[in-house]
């Protein structure tokens, strides 16, 4: 049984070195701009509220614990500004987004492309000469990275702010005793270094999902169980990818 499933885990893996080399490769021909472009905006557009919301909320629970925690440890919280900001360059606005656009873009591609399989749909693109591969999820990976990296940007930005907001009216700081607070913590290449992560993470999504909804199974449920795998699969690579990058970066902060 642990054989097989071994041998399972591992034919699963070559398949999806396939195709992720294959979305490389297709990245030298031609590329529908205007499919990039929609799928653009159905990712960063349609996403921009729900992710600013949630990562507004989370800098506001991450400057009020760090308040909370250490005054009751140092009696003191001049550092919290600091921290958090730090804490908000380097992980938590990247992370945040990327996993609020998997569940909800990622979901979306996963669900899309399994229908698609389910009615063979694909089947018809391959018989008029298409290579679904180019035609699906190339596209749908140069707009993730591209939206990943715009949308991690935008969330860090309004992010800070609201961490600012947040500790003038709780904390009871001022916006320049804020500034003054944070500007020995954090750098311009956190935001680099974030962004570069956002992109990363975005080139992740469109891998996982569009694989699940190639691999989906026949009738609803197929397409139930393809959307639940890529939103899993997708988090679980985030995290992963997200462990291997504050790594690498950890050499030059």
């Amino acid at each position: 049984m642990i054989s097989s499933s071994l041998s399972q885990g591992f034919r699963v893996s070559l398949q999806f070195s396939a195709l992720a080399a294959r979305v490389v490769l297709g990245l030298a021909q031609p590329i529908r701009w205007r499919s990039v472009f929609q799928q653009i905006h159905f990712i960063a557009n349609e996403s921009l509220s729900i992710i600013l919301f949630c990562v507004c909320a989370a800098a506001m629970v991450t400057i009020i614990e760090a308040s909370f925690h250490m005054k009751l440890v140092i009696q003191n919280d001049s550092m919290v500004p600091g921290f958090a900001s730090m804490l908000i360059l380097r992980e938590l606005g990247a992370v945040v987004t990327a996993l609020l656009v998997t569940s909800r873009a990622g979901a979306g591609m996963a669900a899309e492309i399994g229908s698609m399989k389910v009615t063979e749909q694909i089947d018809a693109l391959r018989m008029l000469g298409l290579n679904p591969i180019q035609f699906l999820v190339v596209p749908r990976f140069i707009a993730c990275v591209a939206a990943g990296a715009m949308l991690t940007v935008v969330a860090n930005m309004v992010c800070l702010i609201a961490a600012m907001g947040v500790s003038v009216i709780k904390l009871g700081y001022t916006t320049g005793t804020y500034m003054e607070l944070t500007r020995p913590f954090i750098e311009p290449m956190d935001l680099l270094f974030s962004t570069i992560k956002g992109a990363a993470f975005g080139a992740a999504i469109p891998l996982f999902s569009c694989f699940s909804g190639f691999n989906c199974r026949e009738g609803a449920e197929g397409v139930g169980l393809a959307t639940t795998q890529a939103v899993v699969s997708s988090s679980v690579a985030i995290i992963i990818i997200d462990f291997f990058l504050t790594f690498i970066f950890s050499y030059y902060y």
